[in-house]
């Protein structure tokens, strides 16, 4: 029950929205197959595994445009809104960026306002 409530974590942190992103080239369901493999990280830290890594990455180069990032950080959000978690879990997926390498626009975090994500 637990992983399951920090998987859904996972997908929310890198965007389902209360709005529409028709607009978006993204979907919240990419989003959420390009953050799976990090799931484990987030659960239990330690080192991101290389296919989270390769996910974030993934992740980073499909949301080209504002409107993309945007419906990413709404996906997280919704993600985020929908299970419990724990300050540490949100901490780890809010740094897996960095930890991969990777340099997001916007903090990964429950209050950001995704409509200001360029």
């Amino acid at each position: 029950m637990a992983k399951i409530s920090v998987l859904k974590l996972v997908f929310l942190m890198l965007m389902v929205t209360s709005a529409p992103v028709t607009e978006a080239s993204v979907s919240c369901n990419q989003v959420v197959n390009y953050l799976t493999p990090c799931v484990p990280y987030v659960t239990n830290g330690g080192t991101p595994p290389s296919q989270c890594c390769n996910g974030v990455r993934g992740l980073y180069n499909a949301a080209q445009t504002s409107l993309d990032r945007q419906g990413v950080c709404k996906c997280l959000k919704a993600v985020l809104n929908g299970v419990p978690y724990s300050p540490r879990n949100l901490a780890l997926a809010a740094g897996l960026p960095k930890q991969c390498n990777v340099n997001v626009p916007y903090k990964i975090d429950p209050s950001t306002q995704c409509d200001s994500v360029k």
